[in-house]
């Protein structure tokens, strides 16, 4: 028993509150008692009622004891508080009532000062066992939370980790470098941060996802890829497939990460006017991730050099974009690269 437990004593007759607390003062309880059924309630309502046991007469004037009872228990505050019937009756049916009233024991008057001490003595320490173990439960349910919160942030982190990963293992099969990979990423996080409708979650997802929109090179054959001139048509067609291919690899996942790795890798080829591929998607259609992707894209392409191309100022480059906007590329990105220009420079350069 956890020492200074609160009884509320509930008696009509001040001689009996007396007693009660007299036999069990042996204990060390701490004690506050009520003349009637209003009065017992009148303190439970108060702000610093904190009570382990209710030892509740049931002859009253008012409010009687059942009714107090069952006023007590109606209140999902002090429901749970143990109810000892103080009782001058020991027939069966008032018994039998005290109990469906939501007493949880009687004691009969006068008292005994061993069968009182070891009823109270009882029901206070399964009492507060209970408090006890639902402390427990709650403290043991904060911890699984943190620790899955922790888990889950561990798995993302090595999403991540595994994303840069194959990200630079597809670097060494293309002519694209990290810093291309790293700008993109940037760039399409920085588009998702200007967007209205998209979140800061948006955005990291974004950061983390974009490196992998060119994972399916790697299953383009080596010739085709690093091929100097133009594609034939059979070329291009294969050259095509590194978004369907990508897509097949990751979309499988049921992670968050490499599910928006998959739309980014299999529409960031997509164009506005539908005149893209793998899927011809158009406007709307297309998820707002791969446009913005295929604009960071080609943004960042058009500005540094590449084996078939010198770089462009990002003049130039801006304005190739404004004569695509609405055809390869989402207006409303368009229109916001524009209005933060100075921004998108500064991660190109």
């Amino acid at each position: 028993m956890a020492p200074h437990a609160q009884i509320l004593i509930v008696d009509d007759v001040p001689d009996n509150i007396q007693v009660a607390m007299n036999l069990l003062r042996e204990d060390s309880y701490e004690f506050s008692f009520a003349n009637s059924g209003e009065k017992a309630l009148s303190i439970l309502n108060s702000d610093d009622a904190d009570f382990d046991l209710i030892l509740l007469d049931i002859m009253m004037p008012g409010i009687d004891g059942y009714e107090t009872c069952k006023r007590i228990k109606a209140s999902s505050q002090y429901q749970d508080i143990p109810i000892i019937f103080l009782t001058a009756k020991a027939d069966v049916d008032s018994i039998a009532k005290a109990f469906q009233a939501g007493g949880v024991d009687y004691v009969t008057k006068p008292f005994h000062a061993a069968e009182l001490l070891a009823r109270v003595r009882t029901h206070i320490q399964l009492y507060q066992t209970k408090k006890w173990l639902e402390q427990q439960n709650i403290d043991l349910e904060t911890k699984s939370r943190f620790a899955q919160a922790r888990l889950l942030s561990e798995l993302e982190n090595s999403q991540k980790e595994l994303i840069w990963f194959l990200t630079e293992l597809m670097e060494s099969t293309s002519d694209e470098t990290g810093k291309h990979i790293r700008r993109v990423a940037e760039i399409s996080a920085l588009l998702a941060k200007l967007h209205p409708t998209l979140t800061d979650m948006d955005a990291d997802t974004l950061y983390h996802a974009s490196p992998m929109h060119d994972i399916g090179k790697m299953t383009v054959p080596h010739e085709i890829l690093h091929k100097p001139g133009k594609y034939t048509p059979e070329e291009f067609e294969i050259m095509k497939s590194h978004t369907t291919n990508a897509y097949k690899l990751l979309s499988g996942s049921k992670r968050k990460l490499i599910k928006s790795a998959a739309i980014i890798a299999h529409q960031h080829h997509e164009k506005w006017d539908g005149s893209g591929y793998p899927r011809a998607l158009k406007g709307d259609d297309i998820h707002i991730y791969g446009r913005i992707v295929a604009l960071a894209d080609v943004f960042d392409a058009l500005t540094h050099q590449r084996c078939y191309k010198p770089a462009w100022s990002v003049n130039e480059a801006i304005e190739f974009i404004k004569e695509q906007r609405g055809l390869h590329f989402d207006p409303e990105l368009v229109d916001l690269m524009i209005q933060n220009l100075d921004k998108f420079a500064e991660i190109v350069k």
